[in-house]
């Protein structure tokens, strides 16, 4: 006998190799654990390397207060910008990447040369030791960029949803998988960030290099129990097709009719893994590339740069609707990347004793508040708020999930808004007492707790509700791009913040003043930075509710209107 081949299913899901596609054996909750289980690890590797890094680059790398803030959300933003084969081969590049990192923090050459005691420590950095820090760095973005658009899309495929009993699981998927990555979080915010900052970097950065390692095995090990979609080709192709294809029929009328629009006759669409959607009025130019003409020859081979079907012109569509959306979700996550920054450097100049003793809280330890709020919000928005919501809405999942992005979008603003109120008290409390030149005041860090809990309790609307408000949306053969494209907004939104700081720092260090962010942020006015954002947010807000209002929702044929 030949070589046994993919068993696929009605939808294009692929079961496994050489048995028959029972789904009773693949997929479900079944195979999710093992991409959980890598999930957990992978952020537990990328939080306990992130969060304490702007410390590393102050104090190792000794950079200024607004260059090392600058280069950990220009390296954030490379993480986010940049199917089973995709998560595997970066996984293996982000665990080469780790221990490159170990290995540029531990060994003697390599590694910064410091005196004095831990954490008041004066470093010494060569040229070359600081290009083979960002080389590790940058190999580490390269591989958790490559697989982080994959994870939540692929565990998502593990749910069929042409069966309802598996499609209802889905929205709950989106929550547990956002909740494993915090639990990641959890463990980086408190045990790694106090062992870079107690017993050192090699062992802060060498820990996750080892959870990057499990991460792998975990992923590794749920093979055989795995659902793969059959590749539907590339949607850029299909995208440029539709394009092309429009412009080429740019005078060709549109027919009153929408039914003679070109279309399978076939019941399945000729996009593979791929339902047919419907016919949508907006955005009609696009149409005219489904307008079959003389030349376009439909008896013979179709040329898909002259004319496409209806499904191919609704998938980009479907994609030009997402962008305004899309674009909402920058300035959210320049608000949320403060957590690695700005919170931090704002956390150095507090009291970080615990009581009257000798522990210290690591500043960015503090982040620690906006895992637990995600940890305590999720299981009461999937357990509590889902059920009460949908006896009011009718909604399948209780709110919809622009609305639960709207109610995300309001809470960052109170983050901000706690984050700038909190800096001008503290300014004011420095000002009166004059403890300018003091390395901590007298005010505790605990005071910022409330805005990293804030930030959690918003990611938990916002961030899960765009995963899967992208998932749900994006035709089924581009669910792995829509799922990059929403990621972006987490670059984009790290490179904005970066921007903000580089043109506020430029402006307002004129004629010798020492600008909003200084290296001594207790002669600084961090606050007005807080307060941009809070108004650049207000804004957003007011731009998501008016693109949320217009709209479409995508609609498969066949489903409920």
């Amino acid at each position: 006998m030949g070589e046994e081949e993919d068993i696929y299913t009605k939808d294009g899901t692929l079961d496994y190799k050489g048995n028959p596609a029972d789904k009773t054996k693949t997929g479900t909750w079944k195979a999710c654990p093992f991409i959980l289980g890598n999930e957990c690890c992978e952020r537990l590797a990328y939080y306990g390397m992130s969060t304490n890094l702007v410390r590393y680059f102050k104090h190792q790398l000794d950079q200024s207060s607004s260059t090392a803030s600058k280069n950990v959300l220009d390296w954030s933003g490379t993480c986010y910008i940049t199917p089973y084969w995709t998560i595997a081969i970066f996984s293996i590049i982000y665990v080469i990447g780790m221990t490159f990192l170990t290995v540029t923090a531990s060994v003697s050459g390599l590694k910064p040369v410091c005196h004095g005691p831990r954490g008041e420590e004066t470093c010494q950095v060569t040229d070359a030791q600081s290009a083979t820090f960002f080389v590790a760095l940058y190999l580490i973005a390269l591989g958790t960029g490559g697989i982080k658009p994959c994870v939540s899309s692929y565990g998502a495929d593990q749910f069929d949803d042409a069966d309802e009993a598996e499609k209802k699981h889905k929205s709950s998927f989106f929550n547990w998988f956002y909740f494993s990555i915090n639990i990641g979080a959890l463990i980086a915010s408190s045990v790694l960030v106090w062992v870079q900052d107690n017993e050192g970097w090699g062992w802060g950065f060498g820990i996750p290099a080892v959870a990057m390692a499990i991460a792998v095995v975990s992923f590794f090990s749920g093979t055989r129990l795995f659902r793969n979609q059959k590749p539907g080709g590339s949607p850029l192709t299909r995208i440029c097709q539709v394009v092309v294809a429009s412009i080429r029929k740019h005078k060709v009328e549109l027919p009153a009719d929408e039914s003679l629009l070109y279309e399978t006759a076939d019941a399945e669409s000729n996009i593979t893994g791929s339902r047919k959607l419907d016919h949508t009025k907006d955005f009609s130019f696009f149409d005219k590339a489904a307008v079959e003409i003389q030349s376009d020859n439909i008896k013979e081979s179709v040329n898909p740069w002259r004319l496409c079907t209806v499904t191919q012109v609704e998938e980009l569509k479907a994609i030009v609707r997402l962008l305004p959306i899309w674009a909402t979700g920058i300035i959210f996550s320049a608000v949320y990347s403060q957590m690695s920054s700005l919170f931090v450097l704002q956390g150095e100049r507090m009291d970080t004793h615990v009581g009257n003793s000798s522990f210290k809280i690591p500043p960015a330890s503090l982040s620690i508040f906006d895992t637990l709020s995600v940890i305590f919000w999720v299981p009461i928005y999937d357990r509590f708020i889902v059920p009460v919501t949908r006896k009011f809405t009718g909604h399948k999942n209780g709110l919809t999930q622009l609305q639960r992005m709207g109610i995300g979008l309001f809470i960052s603003i109170l983050s901000m808004i706690a984050a700038a109120v909190l800096e001008l008290i503290r300014l004011r409390m420095v000002r009166e007492h004059k403890y300018y030149d003091l390395p901590e005041m007298p005010m505790s860090i605990m005071w910022q707790v409330p805005q990293y809990f804030l930030i959690g309790c918003a990611e938990v609307f916002t961030f899960i509700g765009q995963l899967e408000f992208f998932y749900e949306q994006a035709p089924d053969a581009m669910r792995s791009l829509c799922s990059a494209l929403s990621l972006t907004t987490v670059a984009l939104g790290n490179y904005l913040s970066s921007l903000l700081v580089t043109i506020v720092t430029s402006i307002s260090t004129k004629n010798g003043n020492l600008g909003w962010i200084p290296d001594n942020l207790n002669r600084g006015h961090l606050h007005y930075f807080f307060w941009l954002l809070t108004v650049l947010s207000v804004l957003n807000m007011g731009a998501f509710l008016l693109v949320s209002k217009w709209y479409t929702y995508k609609r498969p044929v066949g489903s409920l209107r």
